[in-house]
């Protein structure tokens, strides 16, 4: 039986990142203030919460190796992550971003054990795996990819997978 394991998770974390690469590249820098409705971020705004959202998983797996997190501990996280994304103001800051995070979140995945997947991180009301945990971010990209590629439509832009699965 094949695991799905630390090598195939990197991988699939970099098919991820570069289709959400490829989108914020074909969306021109002049509609990266665009606001698909009232309320909600705009293409600038997504990418970069994109781009920087990675940031609390780095912090409580690689870096300080967390087995439980506090309500405290997300605020201070996502406050972090919030600054830095506020910080990526032109789409050149945003793709190199998206770019060298993309990457060195890989990279920092692919050198997990099957161990240290397996280890289990206490949160307020449960308890989850890192994998589950590290999963849960490329799946968290998927979800503003999606939106992005929506936004696509809204500005006339056949996305890019759309155009590939239509050449075949």
């Amino acid at each position: 039986m094949q695991n799905y394991g630390a090598k195939q998770m990197a991988d699939s974390w970099r098919t991820v990142r570069k289709n959400t690469i490829q989108i914020a590249e074909e969306i021109p820098a002049e509609q990266y203030g665009f606001q698909a409705a009232p309320d909600t971020m705009t293409v600038a705004q997504i990418l970069a919460h994109i781009a920087t959202s990675p940031y609390w998983a780095e912090q409580v797996h690689f870096v300080e190796r967390k087995s439980a997190l506090a309500i405290p501990d997300f605020g201070a996280y996502f406050g972090k992550s919030g600054a830095m994304a506020a910080a990526l103001t032109t789409k050149d800051a945003i793709v190199d971003s998206l770019i060298a995070g993309g990457e060195s979140f890989a990279l920092q995945l692919e050198a997990m054990t099957a161990e240290q997947l397996d280890e289990m991180v206490q949160l307020p009301n449960a308890s989850k795996s890192r994998f589950e945990m590290l999963l849960g971010v490329k799946e968290h990209e998927m979800h503003h990819r999606a939106q992005l590629m929506l936004v696509e439509r809204l500005l006339g832009i056949v996305p890019h997978i759309t155009r590939a699965r239509q050449q075949r």
